[in-house]
């Protein structure tokens, strides 16, 4: 695993992803996330939501659903490639809300690579609570090296 993927010593299979530094958006803003693989082309991304993340009304802010979408559709492609230490940018981002995040459970986003080329990838998944279907979304990332 790269330097951006740790174990988790207490849930096997899951490992902490610390993109950036904790001043950079993805750790000083989301927080802690943790990632595992579902399958070949299937990344989970767990957030626990923190009150940072709320609206007014006592739900995730749709734009923290947003930016946990736009990282972890990138963290799940790198991770179900190998490609750890890739960078690289969202180019395109359909999200469609189905029902609010609730502030006392964990958000999981559910990351498939549909494909991949030389210098994209091409990714669609949900973002979940259990079994309510928060978001979905499909998206598109440029590589840059």
């Amino acid at each position: 695993m790269s330097k951006k993927f740790f174990a988790v010593p207490d849930n096997p299979g899951w490992y902490e992803w610390r993109a950036g530094s904790p001043e950079q958006f993805n750790r000083a803003v989301l927080g802690e996330m943790f990632i595992r693989r579902e399958s070949d082309n299937v990344a989970r991304i767990r957030l626990t939501p923190q009150e940072r993340l709320s609206n007014l009304n006592g739900v995730m802010h749709g734009g923290a659903l947003m930016a946990l979408i736009d990282t972890a559709m990138f963290a799940g492609a790198i991770f179900v490639t190998d490609q750890h230490e890739q960078r690289g940018v969202t180019v395109d981002a359909q999200i469609q809300f189905l029902s609010p995040g609730q502030m006392d459970q964990p958000v999981d986003v559910l990351a498939e690579l549909t494909r991949e080329t030389g210098k994209l990838f091409f990714t669609r998944g949900l973002v979940v609570q259990g079994e309510t279907r928060v978001c979905s979304y499909t998206g598109l990332l440029r590589k840059i090296s």
